[in-house]
């Protein structure tokens, strides 16, 4: 059975949202909806077509369903799809192939994936998958990814609050995909500072979804202009839309994880403007 909720969120020009509300701000940027017991929530997105989701399967599977925007046979037949899971264990079944994702394992599902359903762990244990998907031209193989095989690096430093941990999972290198990338980075305990120093980067757009917040406590993340930034407050499992134009940070008010997503016209991980922080306005 498909249970499912679709929103759809438009391009907005930079000079635009200089001008938005707080409340403006956060209904074009912030997905604050994503997990829902016993739903599939999508939100599509018209920067370059980027597609970001939460399953939250209970006793009843949920199978990724074909939202009327698509205007294709099933989801997939144009695209590719990256899923990490927050949550417990959990099962994913892509054409009668079962893959079983521990907490922040990945998984890549190829173009011309026709049935993908999502559950449980095989004794009822909770996963929350996170999910992205992007226009695709080619059909590279569906794989697992486990946080061994990420590339991993360590950046930032205890003395700057911004020591943190980066495990690219689906991304050049570790697995191959039309333009889709997905990795998280694992804040240290007394660091808050994520992607500080912050950057641009035109030819590609990003989601960030924000996890491991603990009660009581949020991310302050950062975007716009490096030259005219504004602020949206994140809660818990909450993701955010990060246009090309605009700087992507975050400070919290403890240490946190988070997931990012990207697609655009390249694979170059490294293909970014860098911002430094005086310049910051």
């Amino acid at each position: 059975m498909i249970s499912s909720k679709t929103d759809v969120r438009h391009a907005i020009h930079a000079t635009q949202s200089q001008h938005f509300t707080t409340a403006e701000l956060r209904s074009n940027y912030l997905i604050d909806q994503l997990f829902l017991p016993g739903r599939l929530t999508t939100v599509y997105t018209l920067y370059d077509r980027f597609m970001v989701g939460g399953v939250q399967p209970l006793e009843q599977s949920l199978e990724l369903d074909n939202p009327e925007i698509l205007k294709a046979e099933f989801f997939l037949q144009r695209r590719e799809l990256g899923v990490i899971n927050i949550g417990e264990k959990g099962i994913i079944e892509a054409d009668g192939q079962v893959y079983e994702l521990e907490h922040k394992e990945a998984l890549y599902l190829g173009k011309g994936t026709r049935q993908v359903v999502f559950k449980q762990g095989p004794s009822g244990t909770q996963p929350l998958f996170y999910f992205n998907a992007a226009p695709a031209h080619h059909s590279y193989p569906s794989k697992k990814v486990l946080l061994s095989e990420a590339e991993t690096v360590e950046l930032g430093s205890a003395e700057n609050a911004n020591h943190r941990v980066i495990r690219k999972l689906l991304i050049q290198g570790v697995i191959e995909t039309c333009q889709l990338q997905m990795g998280l980075t694992e804040l240290k305990p007394g660091s808050v500072w994520n992607t500080m120093p912050p950057h641009t980067h035109d030819r590609r757009m990003e989601v960030y979804l924000y996890f491991n917040i603990p009660n009581g406590q949020a991310v302050c993340h950062f975007m716009g202009e490096p030259q005219e930034t504004r602020h949206i407050w994140i809660q818990n499992n909450q993701a955010v839309i990060s246009p090309p134009w605009s700087i992507h940070s975050g400070a919290g008010t403890s240490n946190y994880s988070f997931i990012w997503g990207m697609a655009g016209e390249n694979l170059d991980y490294s293909d970014m403007d860098s911002v430094n922080p005086n310049n910051l306005r």
